[in-house]
């Protein structure tokens, strides 16, 4: 897999200062995050979409229907978003911390519940998951759901059509439509984007969070969308969210993105509030 970086584009030199200058602003934080299934209220009045689904319909350019041909990150994201999904919903947990396995990348993920969760991809995994003896890390099912494995006795653990498989969940919630396009030497199956106000509100959470939501601390802020900051980073898209903000406020997201990305995952695992899930998946994508 590869390293994704959020890249500056030309802007002002007073980034920072606008920065300080807005976290002195900026008082309200987000609703904290209530582990249960019914895990996002504060969107309760839009349409429910999963993390996967957002980083995908992220990730999507809107009137060609498909995403960029040069991200070789997003599959890996989409399966981080997974595990941090079954986490949020109470399927999975990582195992205890002891004195030898005290790093969340060391830790094995266990299952708490089989129960399902009527989402076609996460109740695969679990399935997967119940039937692995001894159990996987974290970067291990990304790895085995992903496919990036040597050994052809896991190759049943790969999740295929992942992608088309979210664009079709978001086709039947009318966001996206299907087309067929032709690419000189074959005919490709693409998503257009039909319902552009549920794009836009997604990248109106993703901005406020980093902006005029900003909090200062992971910790106060809804789960969910750390969440979908930590995943859509990891998945290259984080930038399509950020494209539109006029320099000055585009330096200070960068800013904020890399600033929370770059805090040590296994202290923050540690504190208050904190699902280690989270933290245990930018720690598998910060080793790459």
């Amino acid at each position: 897999m590869t390293t994704t970086t959020l890249t500056h584009r030309a802007r002002r030199p007073d980034a920072r200062v606008s920065e300080k200058r807005a976290e002195e602003e900026d008082s309200k934080g987000e609703r904290p995050y209530e582990d249960d299934d019914d895990d996002d209220k504060g969107d309760s009045k839009n349409m429910r979409l999963t993390l996967m689904e957002e980083v995908l319909l992220l990730g999507l350019k809107d009137k060609e229907g498909y995403t960029s041909f040069w991200n070789d990150c997003i599959s890996s994201g989409l399966r981080g978003g997974i595990m941090i999904e079954l986490a949020l919903k109470g399927r999975i947990q990582l195992e205890p911390a002891t004195l030898r396995k005290k790093k969340l990348t060391e830790r094995k993920v266990i299952l708490k519940s089989d129960s399902p969760t009527g989402d076609v991809l996460l109740d695969e995994t679990i399935k997967h998951i119940k039937a692995t003896d001894p159990p996987e890390t974290v970067q291990s099912w990304i790895e085995l759901l992903t496919g990036e494995t040597w050994n052809p006795l896991k190759l049943h653990y790969q999740l295929r059509n992942v992608r088309e498989r979210l664009a079709k969940s978001l086709v039947e919630k009318g966001i996206l439509t299907t087309e067929k396009q032709n690419f000189l030497l074959f005919d490709m199956t693409t998503h257009p984007v039909t319902n552009t106000t549920e794009k836009q509100r997604l990248i109106k959470k993703i901005q406020e969070s980093v902006l005029d939501r900003w909090v200062n601390d992971p910790h106060r802020m809804d789960k969910r969308t750390l969440s979908l900051l930590i995943l859509t980073h990891s998945s290259d898209v984080l930038e399509n969210a950020f494209s539109s903000l006029p320099d000055e406020r585009y330096g200070v997201a960068i800013n904020r993105v890399r600033d929370l990305t770059e805090l040590n995952p296994d202290i923050e695992a540690t504190k208050p509030n904190a699902v280690e899930m989270i933290w245990a998946v930018l720690a598998t994508f910060n080793k790459y």
